[in-house]
């Protein structure tokens, strides 16, 4: 049977060489997958989470491949979202569900055992840490999430709190709180911390008994984004206090040594909890208190903290650079920094081993996100997973290959960008080109790989991916380029980007110009149709369009605070927000637009899309607005992508072709 099965997939293989390359198709775009998180394992293991999306039965399913500390396939487990190797390497804790609900599992070998319930509460957690730690023996775990069950619906609501939304729904008021609890079947957790504030991000301090976490502690966290680190003491609850600064603290992670405790942090005393314009940078702090330092600060980019070395010799972490997000270490004692890996890709998802193996996620325009592991004295790391072998080569589906582009703006800046050629049309015919706008508006564009992009060239479209300023990647002064100015230079960036290629590559059509965005991206999109007519249709996904009213109805309405200095009703702020509100530039738009929102997001409210839909369809213009039920900010059900990019492309093709 087996042999059969051998021969079977030979043979495919053969016939899918033979064939002529394919180009992508929606349903394609939709099933495609790559891993998503990666946990390292001792001796170059590593096991990586995947999500199955299958269009027919309107699903998703999450599940781990590879094998770490004695696998992560556990009978009877399902929806492991966090797991962590014990310090033996042979056993795993892990957070999942079985017919009893949420829980803490053991798994060795063959065995799984149920620790304890547990579950988590709703809100919105921004830069969330780990949630699972073993005790350094081996004879304890520690956790994060809550132990009071889910409560009724209530009737009617009665809201006290500002932060009263989660992602998709209304928070259900339950902390996140620390427990630790023996490694052995149905034991009792004990709480750490208090039950008034969420306390997360922990780490085990060896040669201690004590669990560092991240906490807010202000008078009403929901009116202060700030984190401080603390650390408490597993079996006597004493808790103390490392840090007390304006800014927010974030992601601890103990030396291996017990000596230091290293994390991401900013310093600006007003912050957001989403699309934060500073850029966070590592610190370290001696593990018994002391004064903190950065580690490398001559590094002017945006971090995310990865590990440690296993000799607690230096720091790993990843690096959004121009595009790319590299690996870099720095030395704890020195302060020397290099890159470990630095090449036109994007690294996320990185993880460190006990024995100093690291495990990563890697992706570029070409390839679907694949999984490495690079073994401690090995000269390069080991691929493990085979996505794009056996999603794109298997077919073969032809891609189209992106040019980065440099150029200068109104005043100067250099902008980054890249321009995907369209696929399958004729030599000498014109190019239709997408402009496409990324969201935070201190998001990246660059070496990775983009569904939608590769689609809209398999249809024959040029895409142009640009980073104007307020991108993360250029320095802290790029990124703030746009604070307080949405609108401003980012849009002269992007206008110049669209002349820099239409000078540059004479196969562009200026008359078929089509611009997409999400997010913040489909603010820009609305902005750009109220401030230009040279495009000739528009797709504006989860969009922007009244800062005022995005102010009361947001999730994260403290963005304004950060943006735009303070809250509508100080100062002339609601003269400045509705100066740059699309919605205040709305007569006279003349290009047709696609509204495309869920109806459960939070982070921007449908009513956004609904304000600009209305008054552009007052007007005449041709438009019309799609709302997917049960969606929040990004479009998750594969029906509902589906559709999405169906209607994206006939969109376009309506009014460009």
């Amino acid at each position: 049977m087996r042999r059969a099965c051998i021969s079977l997939l030979i043979l495919a293989a053969a016939v899918g060489a033979q064939n002529p390359p394919r180009t992508l198709t929606v349903p394609m775009a939709v099933e495609l997958q790559g891993a998503e998180a990666v946990l390292a394992g001792p001796r170059g293991r590593a096991a990586w989470k995947v999500t199955w999306k299958t269009l027919e039965r309107n699903e998703r399913s999450s599940h781990w491949d590879g094998g770490t500390c004695g696998g992560l396939t556990v009978s009877g487990v399902s929806a492991v979202e966090t797991a962590r190797c014990s310090p033996d390497g042979y056993s795993l804790a892990l957070l999942g569900e079985n017919k009893q609900g949420p829980a803490l599992f053991l798994h060795t070998g063959n065995d799984t055992w149920r620790v304890c319930r547990l579950d988590e509460p709703n809100s919105f957690q921004p830069q969330e840490g780990s949630r699972l730690e073993w005790s350094p023996s081996g004879d304890w775990i520690a956790f994060v999430g809550t132990l009071e069950p889910k409560p009724e619906p209530p009737d009617p609501l009665v809201i006290t709190r500002i932060q009263y939304k989660t992602r998709t729904e209304f928070t259900d008021n339950r902390r996140r709180r620390v427990f630790v609890v023996a490694a052995l079947p149905d034991a009792k957790p004990r709480p750490l911390t208090p039950p008034e504030f969420d306390s997360h991000s922990i780490s085990w301090i060896p040669g201690t008994n004590e669990i560092v976490y991240a906490s807010n502690r202000e008078p009403d966290p929901d009116a202060n984004h700030n984190y401080d680190l603390f650390a408490v003491n597993a079996f006597t609850g004493e808790t103390r206090r490392l840090t007390r600064t304006p800014g927010v603290e974030m992601t601890p992670m103990a030396s291996p040594d017990g000596k230091w405790i290293a994390y991401t942090a900013t310093t600006r005393p007003v912050t957001t909890i989403d699309s934060v314009a500073e850029d966070r940078h590592v610190w370290v702090i001696p593990a018994a208190g002391g004064e903190a330092r950065e580690l490398n600060p001559a590094l002017d980019r945006r971090t995310t903290l990865v590990g440690w070395r296993p000799d607690s010799s230096a720091v790993l972490y990843l690096v959004y650079d121009q595009g790319k997000v590299t690996l870099w270490e720095t030395e704890v004692a020195s302060g020397a920094s290099r890159a470990v890996i630095d090449e036109k890709a994007w690294i996320h998802g990185a993880s460190v081993a006990s024995d100093g193996t690291i495990a990563f996620i890697r992706s570029d325009p070409v390839h679907l996100p694949e999984v490495y592991a690079w073994k401690p004295g090995a000269s390069q790391p080991e691929k493990l997973s085979d996505f794009s072998r056996k999603q794109l080569d298997f077919y073969p589906i032809r891609l189209s290959q992106p040019e980065t582009i440099r150029y200068k703006s109104f005043d100067g800046t250099e902008i980054q960008g890249w321009l995907y050629p369209p696929l399958g049309l004729d030599e000498g015919e014109k190019w239709p080109l997408i402009l496409s706008v990324h969201g935070g508006p201190h998001g990246m564009y660059g070496y990775r790989f983009d569904a939608t992009f590769q689609l809209l060239a398999a249809r024959g479209y040029a895409v142009l991916a640009l980073n104007p300023r307020g991108s993360t990647g250029y320095g802290q002064k790029f990124t703030d380029g746009c604070v307080d100015n949405w609108g401003g230079g980012d849009y002269e960036d992007l206008m110049a980007g669209i002349d820099y290629v239409l000078k540059r590559y004479p196969q562009i059509d200026p008359e078929r110009l089509g611009v997409r965005g999400g997010s913040y991206g489909g603010f820009m999109t609305n902005w750009i149709i109220t401030q230009t007519d040279r495009f000739r249709a528009a797709v504006s996904i989860a969009s922007l369009s009244n800062l005022i009213s995005f102010y009361a109805t947001s999730l994260y309405q403290d963005l304004i605070h950060a943006e735009f200095g303070g809250a509508p009703w100080e100062g002339k702020n609601f003269e400045k927000l509705w100066r740059w509100s699309p919605l205040a530039h709305v007569e006279g738009v003349k290009t047709p637009v696609l509204f495309l929102h869920g109806e459960a997001d939070n982070d921007v409210h449908i009513t956004q899309a609904e304000e600009m839909y209305m008054a552009v369809r007052r007007q005449g213009v041709e438009s019309v607005l799609v709302r997917y039920p049960r969606e929040g900010h990004g479009i998750r059900e594969p029906k509902h992508r589906a559709d999405m990019l169906a209607r994206t492309l006939e969109w376009f093709d309506r009014f460009l072709k």
